[in-house]
């Protein structure tokens, strides 16, 4: 998941006097879910979160469940996993492998085994995932009750945080252990993703799995989301009372996007720009539910008009081996179309490339069918001096409101998009009004550095 679907920590005697206010020290144990080797929106900003804080002072402990992670930024991320994805997935096919002692188990959590079992990224059967994932959640009552005790172990003798962050509630089973054993640690989780891996599950497990969750959540001191919208979500979907959410805004961090690297030696053939040209933009894990093919159909709309032959259609982004087919159906229909000059891919480059890339486009939209509750690339486009227009669901219309920078489209309306994708080709200035503001909202309300600060705050008021 990207599913699925990935922070935080500790607060250790901050007690300010009248005459002198003491920076508190964080001890943040951060507990974030890989995602099978591919590049996640939510790993990606909890390293960035994590790496943050660090700076700012606090001892950062950003744990990977699973898998490890996978981020174009600096790694913060120990080198060991918990919760091992192949060592899990054996327990609950294998039952009687857990008498086997643990010792002779401890191979299946290296890093680089679960890299090379993963490195696919191939779909799992929705069956068996849902048998894991209801395992998963049963904590001490499930298959996988023995890491669950290592876990709890680890956390209350050798770490003792005052917080944990959990980059979901999907990989909580945990959960009432920690609480029992820690009493005096708050426990928050991130809400960022949940319901779409819940969605993939058949609907008898999925309507146990949102029970479980609704029964772990209990235990949850607070719950992060990045808008309203998921908010009211998964409130309603898990039970749980407004009163433990807090809204915390999406927030990248704007080191990359720092001074001018679009000068042409820096650009490769693919990326310089013809004189003239229009670049509509996609920088996103290739994927269906990212909406390439959306795009691609807008695109196809808009070259029918003669006068629209200076447009073209990059786009960027990490592709699974499972959705190279659908690459290749895109690309079927750019060449029916007569446009297969003006699409191209651009693979999934790295963060300097990426960058790059994005500043080439005039406009960048990645259509989504689905409600997104994050959009990191909105971010990203407007850093790099790039408008966007996104599809007016999910937290999309709230960033675009939050930063002004761009404009929503009817979901899933291919002439809406287009429609709204020539309004900036026709109007130059319209797109340099819509981006100069909105890069100084992003410094101000979603730098990386704010939100550090924010979630500092936060833990150490105990709120």
């Amino acid at each position: 998941m990207c599913s699925g679907e990935c922070v935080l920590a500790i607060v250790f005697g901050f007690r300010p006097t009248q005459s002198i206010q003491r920076k508190p020290i964080l001890k943040l144990v951060y507990l974030t879910a890989g995602a099978a080797g591919m590049y996640c929106g939510s790993c990606m900003h909890d390293n960035a979160l994590a790496r943050a804080l660090i700076r700012r002072g606090h001892d950062v402990l950003l744990q990977p469940i699973y898998t490890p992670i996978r981020t174009d930024e600096t790694d913060v991320s120990t080198t060991s996993v918990m919760f091992g994805g192949i060592h899990v997935y054996l327990l609950q096919r294998v039952p009687l492998l857990r008498y086997l002692p643990r010792s002779l188990r401890s191979w299946m959590d290296r890093p680089g085994l679960i890299r090379w079992a993963t490195r696919r990224a191939v779909k799992t059967d929705p069956a068996q995932l849902g048998s894991l994932t209801l395992s998963m959640l049963r904590g001490r009552d499930g298959r996988q009750a023995e890491e669950v005790e290592r876990m709890a172990e680890w956390l209350s003798r050798d770490v003792r945080p005052d917080a944990i962050v959990l980059s979901n509630l999907l990989i909580g089973g945990a959960i009432p252990e920690i609480a029992r054993r820690l009493p005096d640690t708050r426990i928050i989780v991130i809400l960022q993703g949940d319901d779409i891996f819940l969605d993939h599950l058949p609907d008898e497990a999925r309507s146990e799995a949102i029970e479980l969750c609704g029964e772990l959540a209990k235990h949850v001191d607070m719950f992060i989301t990045n808008s309203r919208f998921y908010q009211n979500k998964m409130g309603a979907m898990f039970g749980i009372d407004e009163s433990k959410f807090v809204i915390h805004p999406l927030s990248i961090d704007l080191t990359a996007f720092e001074g001018d690297s679009t000068e042409s030696s820096l650009l490769s053939p693919a990326i310089a720009k013809a004189d003239g040209e229009f670049r509509i933009g996609y920088m996103a894990r290739i994927a269906p539910e990212k909406g390439l093919h959306l795009l691609a159909e807008a695109f196809a709309h808009l070259a029918k008009d003669p006068t629209h032959d200076r447009i073209t259609l990059h786009a960027a982004g990490w592709l699974g081996e499972h959705n190279e087919a659908y690459l290749r159906d895109i690309q079927a229909r750019m060449r029916t179309a007569g446009l297969a000059d003006r699409f191209v891919y651009h693979g999934s480059p790295d963060l300097a490339e990426k960058v790059r890339l994005m500043r080439s486009f005039d406009v960048m939209s990645v259509p989504s069918p689905y409600e997104d509750p994050k959009g990191l690339f909105v971010l990203e486009s407007i850093a790099a001096g790039v408008p966007v227009v996104q599809p007016a669901h999910g937290a999309f219309p709230e960033l675009i409101e939050s930063t002004g920078g761009g404009e929503c489209f009817t979901p899933e309306d291919h002439h809406d998009l287009a429609s709204r994708l020539v309004s900036f080709y026709r109007d130059p200035t319209r797109r340099k009004r819509s981006i100069e503001s909105a890069r100084e909202r992003l410094k101000s309300h979603h730098s990386i550095e704010v939100a550090a600060k924010r979630m500092e705050e936060l833990i150490a008021r105990g709120e």
